[in-house]
């Protein structure tokens, strides 16, 4: 297959998973500076970019986390680490679900992480997801209790998960039907809750 077919390939399964939202000016330019494309990174990395696209398609590594309008397929540049740290590809998922204890949870965070679409982290490792599904449940939980869970212990959570969390792009606010997690979980506990 020829790298046009397969990267049309790869931008037909990004839309699948994505939906058909155009990236504007701006979108292009926040994702311009929180990722880097594929060939590039694949350039850098000495890795043929055609081949990471067949392991994209094949599930065995993410899909691009943007598009952007240029067909520019945007990665994270740590896109390749969680595979070095399992010790390479093939036990990259066992590694990667062995860090939930529940086997069905671990499954659904695989499928995610092989989504492409946590663009909400700026790493994405096992670690950075459980912190953060942690964060937001305790930003919620603490939100909801009558002194809202001490406002310094409330802001020393939304802290922490800003320090986790990139911007976002609007292009993201139309792929996911509506707020980000940092509109949510950061923006509107902090107009919610203003800090003491």
């Amino acid at each position: 297959m020829s790298e046009t077919a397969l990267k049309q390939q790869l931008a037909e399964r990004f839309r699948e998973v994505n939906g058909h939202h155009p990236m504007t000016d701006a979108d292009d330019a926040y994702v311009s500076t929180q990722f880097v494309s594929l060939e590039e990174l694949c350039a850098v990395d000495g890795r043929d970019s055609d081949a990471v696209r067949r392991l994209m398609l094949g599930q065995r590594l993410p899909l691009p986390g943007y598009v952007r309008s240029d067909g520019a397929e945007m990665v994270p540049a740590d896109l390749f680490a969680l595979a070095d740290e399992a010790g390479g590809l093939d036990q990259l998922e066992a590694w990667f679900t062995a860090h939930w204890a529940d086997p069905i949870t671990g499954k659904a965070e695989w499928n995610a992480y092989l989504s492409g679409q946590y663009v909400c982290l700026h790493s994405v490792t096992p670690a950075a997801i459980q912190r953060k599904d942690y964060l937001t449940t305790a930003i919620s939980a603490a939100a909801n209790e009558r002194d809202a869970g001490s406002a310094q212990r409330l802001h020393a959570l939304i802290d922490e998960l800003d320090a986790l969390e990139p911007a976002f792009a609007a292009y993201d606010r139309l792929r996911f039907g509506g707020p980000t997690s940092r509109d949510a979980y950061i923006t509107e506990m902090r107009a919610r809750f203003p800090c003491p």
